[in-house]
């Protein structure tokens, strides 16, 4: 199939719910991936935070053979146990925070989300649910309705009800919005899709102990945060915060559609049988690719990898606005999740362009904004490689302002 075959397909069958890069990508390794002519690329997205130890790893296409040629899905599913589920339980036991001990599996981040606030409402017998301002919890309509951005929410009406708004790292106006009518707070760790936002320290924890002297639980995010992407396997492993449920997805399964969420046993002692379910709830591929790809992450230590290559390119990218600075506003970050902000929209659009046009991939955040965050195991010439591509860009870009 030519590339102007596959856009044609696409273009004709697909609803219009994205704006298409004229790129047909047929394969990748590590952090590269090629497009149907042939060209290469590096990908400084990881399919927006998914692929996390690089594109076709041996350890994943191996965990998809294997358990592909045993069973894929049981019988009756959830009602019957499986290895594959066992052994992924038992690895997540030893890096999820010590309180979060039951784990229910989903298909994505957002059906996660979704049934930790709808749990979270049975558990407290509470209508309400506190979620900050420019946060991203997903796209259906229960998690779309908790997102606290108005470009992803207000086109569908009606939304969900009884979900309210607090400025992020805004502890006071966390504490006025709390009271007896609040099931929940969802809440980031780093606000990713909103920008890279990083709390002040001590933020999390203080919000933890507002929902306790409320009675209110606390949904912790970790959807894209998680699993090394900042270092520590979770945020909430290091800011001393105990939610009562965790979400996970993106990096669990290294590009395999896979959630979950965690929760402590004193809410799991609140539920009953029937309060959730699901048609796959770990299905053994899934579970077996999961176990793949966090086995990886800790027998090769990425999060050591993760600090040290995070600290290089911050290091490296602390300079920019000083140097660029007609064209650079700000970077944050942590670990390998990086934003570099614009003091433009149409400057963010055509480093985006540019880096596209010289064999980059990156993600474009909040109009004015670019994410990074490549392959966790990224090596220093490819972090350096992909680096230099964004600042020549810039470079050029910064000259004409």
């Amino acid at each position: 199939m030519s590339s102007k075959t596959t856009f044609e397909i696409e273009d004709k069958y697909l609803p219009p719910f994205f704006v298409k890069q004229k790129i047909s990508i047929e394969k990748g390794e590590g952090i590269y991936v090629w497009d149907e002519k042939g060209k290469m690329y590096i990908d400084f997205t990881s399919g927006w935070g998914v692929t996390c130890i690089g594109h076709a790893n041996p350890a994943i296409v191996d965990a998809l053979i294997y358990q592909g040629r045993r069973i894929i899905q049981n019988p009756n599913s959830g009602l019957t146990y499986s290895p594959a589920r066992a052994r992924l339980l038992s690895l997540l036991a030893g890096i999820l925070p010590p309180n979060l001990t039951r784990v229910f599996f989903t298909n994505s981040g957002a059906e996660a989300n979704d049934a930790a606030i709808k749990l979270a409402r049975k558990v407290t017998g509470r209508p309400d649910i506190i979620s900050t301002d420019q946060s991203f919890h997903g796209r259906t309509i229960s998690t779309t309705s908790a997102t606290g951005q108005a470009k992803h929410r207000d086109r569908y009406s009606p939304l969900m009800p009884n979900y309210r708004f607090v400025p992020y790292d805004d502890l006071e106006a966390m504490k006025r919005s709390l009271d007896e009518n609040v099931a929940a707070v969802i809440i980031e760790p780093i606000q990713g899709e909103g920008g890279v936002r990083i709390p002040s320290e001590g933020y999390l924890k203080e919000v933890d102990n507002l929902c306790k002297k409320n009675g209110s639980l606390l949904i912790v995010d970790e959807i894209q945060t998680g699993f090394f992407r900042t270092g520590s396997a979770f945020v909430t492993n290091s800011c001393g915060v105990r939610a009562d449920f965790m979400t996970m997805a993106k990096g669990i399964a290294g590009g395999f559609p896979f959630g979950a969420f965690a929760l402590s046993e004193a809410v799991a002692k609140k539920l009953e049988i029937g309060d959730h379910g699901g048609t796959y709830c770990g299905n053994p591929l899934g579970c077996a690719v999961s176990y793949a790809v966090i086995k990886y992450l800790i027998d090769n230590n990425i999060s050591r990898n993760v600090e040290e290559m995070g600290c290089l390119a911050l290091k490296r990218m602390s300079l920019w606005p000083k140097i660029y600075g007609n064209a650079i506003a700000d970077i944050r970050g942590k670990g390998l999740l990086i934003m570099v902000e614009f003091q433009r929209e149409d400057i963010a659009t055509n480093v985006k362009n540019e880096c596209l046009a010289r064999g980059l991939f990156v993600t474009q955040t909040q109009g004015n904004g670019i994410r990074i965050f490549p392959a966790l195991n990224i090596k220093t010439d490819e972090l350096e490689k992909g680096l230099l591509i964004i600042e020549d860009v810039i470079k050029a870009i910064n000259l004409t302002l």
